[in-house]
């Protein structure tokens, strides 16, 4: 058994490394793309504040840990969350490498769900726990588009008579401050998922007995966090940065600021969001405002499939992984 949870904490951290270059790109793709921040610079300021901001909240992490499913009632339950992570790690990296910016916190939640699925039937599933948090990952991003278009139409009103220039060297200077925010929020929100999930194979494993989430699970899903967002995710800032709209500073730091109260306000009522969602929908939300017809629908219709499949795809992966480990 002790094999079997050291093997969970190491793919969990895995896990959290391609999290870091997978959805952490999202939160600096604005920065970089306006050249507000160096690559470098936004890779590196991103890393720090993913590792202050995963250190610093524990309610996603009780949600994810304790709202799917009860790990003291689910059979062969670290065999479920080492499914469920390899699924969502393999989903990650496959849409990484096509440059797809799909949700990581789809693809572990989607994975839990369908190794508990594949472990022991649809009943196991908690289903008013698993529609609260499907229903969160739903409407943030639509909140977020409203808040976007909102909050740029407003920098449209206070800001269009005055030069472009000076509105966009104000805003690139601010944009360093909210890709700080932005990142920070990430942390705060995507690390909580792995140190739920961590959690739930210690109580199924019986070395505890609450959702408490040790010390040294924060700790460590902090650094790899860190250390994946520290690692750079390019394709995926090519694609979030420059194919959804034209970024200018005034509509990056309009995107910024609206995915990091989005982020935050649901972090606080302990519910998980996908950051890529929130910032894509947010560039959306913004550049409709600015120029509809400078949105690139169809990427961003290529996006909304990524997300829309994203969920079932990890769900089959870990489901099937599950049967066949059990056999």
């Amino acid at each position: 058994m002790l094999v079997v949870i050291v093997l969970i904490v190491l793919l969990g951290l895995v896990f959290d490394f391609t999290n870091g270059f997978h959805d952490t790109a999202n939160a600096i793709a604005t920065s970089v793309s306006t050249r507000a921040l160096s690559p470098r610079a936004a890779v590196l300021l991103a890393g720090v504040m993913n590792l202050i901001g995963a250190m610093t909240f524990t309610g996603v992490a009780k949600t994810i840990g304790g709202k799917i499913a009860d790990p003291l009632k689910i059979p062969h339950g670290t065999i479920v969350v080492l499914c469920a992570l390899v699924a969502a790690i393999f989903w990650n990296l496959f849409t990484w490498y096509f440059g797809i910016p799909s949700s990581s916190s789809h693809a572990l939640i989607g994975g839990l769900t369908g190794a508990v699925i594949g472990a022991a039937g649809f009943h196991a599933v908690d289903l008013a726990g698993f529609t609260s948090i499907i229903e969160a990952l739903i409407t943030s991003p639509i909140c977020a588009f409203v808040l976007g278009f909102a909050i740029m139409w407003l920098f449209r009103g206070a800001f269009g008579w005055r030069s472009p220039h000076r509105v966009n060297r104000v805003f690139r200077v601010l944009q360093c401050f909210s890709a700080a925010a932005q990142a920070f929020m990430h942390g705060t929100n995507d690390s909580q998922k792995t140190m739920g999930v961590i959690t739930f194979a210690l109580i199924a494993g019986g070395y505890q007995h609450t959702m408490h989430i040790p010390f040294w699970v924060k700790t460590l899903c902090a650094v790899a966090m860190g250390l994946g967002t520290a690692s750079g995710g390019w394709r995926i800032i090519k694609t979030v940065g420059s194919k959804i709209i034209k970024i200018e500073p005034i509509n990056g730091f309009a995107s910024d600021l609206t995915s990091s109260i989005i982020i935050f306000g649901f972090t606080l009522f302990k519910l998980p969001v996908s950051s890529t969602h929130v910032i894509s929908s947010a560039i959306m939300g913004s550049g409709a405002a600015k120029r509809p017809q400078g949105v690139h629908w169809n990427v961003a219709g290529r996006i909304l499939v990524a997300w829309l499949v994203t969920i079932p795809m990890a769900g089959l992966i870990a489901a099937g992984l599950t049967k066949l480990v059990l056999l």
